[in-house]
């Protein structure tokens, strides 16, 4: 098999796959448009942009999706504070306990879902507290607080240390250094843990689905109205917190380019030597003189 063919069925295999990962998104898009008659909308029987004028109608929605978007940020907030420098301690220090609490970090990515939303819900149980806003917060807390450990950890493990005991010679202290050196080095990184912390978080449906006592979710939302018809509007918002994720990914891919940029232009100037300057040597004086 020569080089041509096998990059024509590599380009052809990729494309299968993204169009295969994709084509669900497709659809959900397509069909926020659609005219549909009734309370279901899984036949297209045209376009139509009525939807897009009121996509805030129904109230449950609505509620349901706020409650997505606040869980999401606060869970994205908590999660990146802490997983950031659990990431830091991780990666820059040596201490007793360090694997354990290495393997306990991939833990909840690597339990199923169905066990951590029992075995949480049965935590709350337990100790008497009430299912609702705040369980589902501590939930998305702590599954998001893996993967936005994973994230950093990566980004850390290839920046030079070098640079930050440079900071610290010079004279700054740890808070310093972290906020004048280390943040902006891995920032990139935060922000990337970020975007996954909070598209996971809005995505979650079984976890939440135990814990969420008589709170209402995006994805709960859409669960109860499938047996009802779900409304066209559920595309629509679903279509618009996909943009605002893609665009949020967008503005991480354009802020790791700045970022490389200017470190490529950086280390070319700290590549420059300075040129020798021509040593000129002065006679002594003569015993005479």
């Amino acid at each position: 098999m020569n080089a041509r063919v096998r990059t024509w069925m590599l380009g052809i295999w990729s494309t299968a796959a993204i169009l295969y990962l994709f084509i669900p998104i497709f659809i959900v898009v397509l069909f926020s448009f659609n005219d549909n008659r009734g309370r279901f909308n899984f036949t297209w029987n045209g376009f139509t942009l009525r939807h897009w004028a009121h996509p805030f109608r129904d109230p449950d929605l609505v509620t349901a999706l706020r409650n997505s978007i606040e869980i999401g940020l606060l869970s994205t907030a908590v999660a990146v504070t802490l997983g950031t420098f659990l990431a830091m301690a991780l990666v820059r220090y040596r201490f007793r306990g360090r694997g354990a609490i290495d393997l306990f970090v991939f833990l909840p990515m690597a339990t199923p879902e169905v066990v951590m939303g029992a075995a949480l819900l049965a935590l709350f149980l337990v100790f008497n507290v009430s299912t609702g806003f705040v369980t589902i917060l501590i939930a998305h807390v702590m599954f998001c607080l893996s993967y936005v450990v994973v994230t950093v950890r990566a980004r850390l493990e290839g920046m030079d240390p070098h640079i930050e005991e440079a900071a610290r010679d010079l004279g700054a202290g740890e808070m310093t250094t972290f906020w004048k050196v280390t943040l902006p080095m891995i920032a990139p990184g935060v922000a990337a843990a970020g975007v996954l912390a909070f598209a996971l978080s809005v995505d979650d449906y079984v976890i939440t689905s135990f814990n969420a006592g008589q709170t209402q979710t995006f994805p709960l939302f859409i669960f109860g109205a499938t047996r009802q018809g779900v409304p066209a509007e559920v595309n629509v918002l679903a279509t618009m917190l996909l943009i605002a994720v893609l665009l949020l990914m967008g503005l991480n891919v354009l802020l790791q380019r700045r970022l490389s940029r200017r470190d490529a232009s950086g280390g070319g100037a700290e590549a420059v030597e300075e040129e020798p300057r021509p040593m000129v040597v002065t006679p002594a004086p003569s015993a005479a003189g």
